[in-house]
């Protein structure tokens, strides 16, 4: 899986999947959240969040690499560490 990188004004650092159902993005304060919509018109939901400095969106989307896709977004928390998939 790769990620699109984009702006939004509130993140340092915005990616989307290809299907623009999922997103990891980062804030100013090292804040990581990952982030879904039902479809590409829809508001983004926050799916999860965690303190950047523990575990990185660079590792996190490493993790990814070579996965496809999921077709549920629920099932990006299977790449988190155990942690931070049951945490916030």
């Amino acid at each position: 899986m790769y990620f699109v990188t984009t702006k939004r004004p509130e993140y340092v650092l915005f990616c989307t999947t290809p299907s623009e159902r999922v997103a990891v993005a980062l804030t100013e304060k090292q804040s990581a959240h990952l982030l879904v919509r039902s479809s590409p018109e829809a508001d983004w939901r926050m799916l999860r969040e965690w303190d950047a400095n523990v575990y990185s969106l660079t590792d996190f989307m490493v993790r990814l690499r070579g996965v496809d896709e999921p077709a549920d977004p629920q099932q990006f928390l299977e790449f988190l560490p155990r942690e931070l998939a049951h945490g916030r």
